[in-house]
């Protein structure tokens, strides 16, 4: 059987990093494009020598000629504070960026994965989630340029599929963490073992009764390669994540148990457009990937302290950011 070569748009990224790991493990050729505004080379590093990587500097923005078998479209900023930073470029990322690909799948006739969001079901008055809810978004808000955009690019997945029969996949993608997150990306996760680790103070936005459901990195990954393997009449939109939900304030407190940590919890304003609870309806998963997370908040939380631990130990210029 001749090897498949996959490509990962955003591929020195959190996610898209772990998801080359894991393709190379399963003895693929990969192609790992990044423009590298949040991806870090530090992220892939370690499979730089290995020789079916390769690395490939390009914004998906712009078209792409390159011969693959696979495509998961994972590029776009996907923390508040990074694509607030230039909200233009992020809805260009994701709507441009679809089209590119979609374009480049269609020529290639390749099957193509697009890496949506949770965000497409906005501050949702339906609980938990299913794929069936179509959301509530605020379409001129702060966030409107990731919300929206995600759910342009799933619009066009699907007319590409309706209209030229590609072969798509699409996933929605809850709150996820682990080894590699940025640590200045601004997600709660992030956020509160940065501050623990370096005795700051743990912020909260708003009273910390909020809900979010937290996936550890290596469960959400098996879910999206069972996702591109599966048959090509099964579509999604899929959910992937943990149905356990957390408040804020929970989070809070298990980081510093966790870290050992003498923090004290503090309060500000809740952003605009926040969503007080957020937490997904798997039943799809389940039954069509055979698909569960398996990793507890606590194991989870270790391996990303660990992670995190040596970052804020390295001296200063030794680890790049």
């Amino acid at each position: 059987m001749d090897t498949i070569r996959s490509l990962v748009t955003g591929g020195a990224g959190f996610l898209g990093s772990h998801l080359c790991e894991r393709l190379l493990a399963d003895g693929q050729e990969v192609l790992c494009v990044d423009n590298f505004f949040t991806g870090r080379r530090a992220n892939i590093s370690h499979l730089l020598g290995q020789p079916r990587f390769e690395v490939m500097r390009h914004d998906v923005t712009f078209p792409l000629y390159v011969e693959v078998d696979h495509i998961y479209n994972l590029a776009c900023p996907a923390s508040p504070v990074h694509y607030q930073h230039d909200p233009v470029q992020t809805t260009k990322t994701s709507v441009h960026g679809a089209i590119n690909m979609l374009g480049l799948a269609k020529r290639l006739q390749a099957k193509i994965l697009q890496a949506s969001t949770s965000e497409v079901y906005g501050d949702p008055d339906v609980h938990p989630q299913p794929e069936s809810y179509w959301g509530k978004v605020n379409p001129i808000g702060p966030r409107s340029c990731y919300d929206e955009g995600k759910r342009c690019a799933e619009t066009l997945f699907f007319d590409y599929y309706r209209q030229h029969r590609l072969r798509i996949k699409v996933v929605r993608i809850f709150n996820t963490y682990g080894p590699r997150m940025h640590p200045n990306d601004g997600r709660v996760v992030s956020n509160f073992i940065v501050q623990a680790l370096t005795g700051q103070p743990i912020t909260i936005y708003g009273d910390g009764s909020q809900t979010r459901s937290f996936c550890y990195v290596d469960d959400l990954i098996e879910a999206m390669v069972r996702m591109m393997n599966g048959p090509d009449d099964f579509t999604g939109p899929v959910n992937i994540g943990n149905s356990d939900e957390y408040s804020m304030i929970a989070l809070a407190q298990e980081v510093i148990r966790l870290t050992g940590a003498r923090s004290k919890i503090i309060f500000e304003p809740l952003p605009t457009d926040d969503p007080q609870q957020r937490q997904p309806d798997l039943g799809l998963a389940r039954s069509a990937l055979g698909w569960q997370a398996s990793t507890s908040l606590q194991a989870g939380l270790e391996k990303t302290i660990r992670y995190f631990s040596d970052l804020v130990a390295a001296p200063a210029g030794a680890t790049e950011i």
